[in-house]
């Protein structure tokens, strides 16, 4: 029996970074740059106001006070995206808007709430300090410096500064396409009829959704029935045009099991067994050039092998510098048992008090319990060798919070 930490490895080797494409800035939300981005001019490009109010010359107001106010000549009125006509001079003010450029020979900006707001000649109560108010040229970015460095998921904040800094597209790993197929005669559309002895197709959707939270693009290929000619025609389809595929049901020792009989023909994908639970049926290798990995089909021990084997093998496809998700140390709420020689991925509950994170067990954890999978904020990781965990153990947790 293979050991999770085998398995998990023989799955991250199945990929590499998919090669970089260039696209517009806004298509490379959610991929991961696969350059360093540099600025193509400084931040800001030219000194300007962060304060409507008036550029002026700092000295002049040096003596302003309430009862000693003192008036400038206003010579000029600069909006936003629009040049200053002339330069301060001694005794005079230029009303600015917030973000115009700041006129030659003004060194701070008055807000216009310190002032009467006149038009024609202003009185300020108060004088700003030297450089007050004022955005200077370059004090963000200076023209060629490294803004964003390879490796980082691009997000909303990324997309700011890339184009404050001139980028109007940036070279990303694509997002991988990922085909989800499910399999079974007895599995039909969610929302459908069940007849006696079918099922809804949970499994997929589930799959769709955890793909879209690991950052890659799904199509969803099924169900496809019991029948190895439908299924070798699906496989073929789905290498065609992804760039991992995922399926989900027939890789036990059943009689129909039909993903297990058609892919051992192949020779290029194993079936194995590892020592987990949930999620004991493993499968991985190739169709063609194309990652498949073969997840059981009782709908937690493929969600728990998708977390554990197929996410970070979609992170390591779009070039993310971490493939893991966060851990959470944690104690134990509740004593519970772990089966011997196997790793289990515990559901639990979180919360918190005097002694920090606490871990429940979400009740029974048997592989078709979705109640409790929906319930679960984290996986425990228990090792071979723990047959038990007591209250008050410490444990270490696999976050299932969303992330990037």
């Amino acid at each position: 029996m293979r050991s999770v930490d085998v398995h998990r490895s023989a799955a991250l080797a199945l990929g590499a970074p998919l090669p970089p494409v260039i696209v517009p800035l806004l298509e490379s939300v959610g991929c991961v740059l696969a350059e360093e981005v540099t600025a193509a001019w400084p931040l800001p490009s030219f000194d300007n106001t962060s304060m409507d109010g008036y550029a002026v010359r700092a000295g002049d107001l040096a003596g302003a006070s309430e009862s000693t106010p003192v008036t400038l000549r206003v010579i000029d009125d600069v909006a936003a995206g629009h040049l200053p006509s002339r330069a301060v001079e001694p005794g005079c003010a230029v009303r600015i808007m917030t973000g115009a450029r700041m006129p030659q020979g003004a060194d701070a900006v008055v807000p216009v709430e310190w002032t009467d707001a006149g038009t024609d000649v202003v009185s300020s109560a108060r004088g700003p300090e030297l450089g007050a108010h004022v955005r200077l040229r370059g004090e963000d970015v200076r023209e060629g410096d490294a803004l964003i460095p390879a490796g980082t998921v691009v997000t909303s904040r990324q997309i700011a500064l890339l184009a404050a800094a001139g980028r109007g597209e940036v070279s990303v790993h694509p997002r991988p396409r990922v085909a989800v197929l499910s399999t079974g005669d007895e599995l039909v559309e969610p929302g459908q009829p069940l007849d006696e002895g079918r099922i809804a197709d949970s499994n997929s959707f589930m799959l769709m959704a955890a793909v879209l939270e690991a950052g890659g693009v799904p199509h969803r290929a099924g169900p496809v029935p019991d029948d190895e000619d439908a299924l070798r025609i699906a496989l073929e389809r789905e290498a065609a045009r992804s760039d991992l595929i995922i399926s989900t049901g027939g890789v036990s020792m059943g009689a129909y099991d039909t993903v297990k009989a058609v892919l051992s023909q192949t020779g290029s994908v194993d079936f194995v067994k590892v020592a987990m639970q949930p999620g004991m049926p493993q499968g991985l290798g190739r169709v063609g050039s194309v990652p498949i990995i073969t997840l059981p089909g009782n709908p937690v021990s493929a969600y728990v092998s998708f977390e554990i084997f197929v996410r970070p093998l979609i992170r390591r496809l779009r070039g993310c510098a971490w493939v893991d998700r966060a851990r959470v140390d944690a104690v134990c709420g509740r004593a519970f048992t772990s089966p011997a020689g196997k790793t289990q991925f515990a559901r639990v509950t979180i919360e918190a008090d005097d002694r920090g994170v606490i871990a429940f067990p979400e009740g029974a954890q048997g592989s078709h319990i979705l109640g409790g999978l929906a319930r679960a904020h984290a996986l425990a990781v228990i090792p071979p060798e723990v047959t038990r965990v007591d209250e008050g153990d410490p444990r270490g947790l696999i976050d299932l919070s969303p992330d990037d």
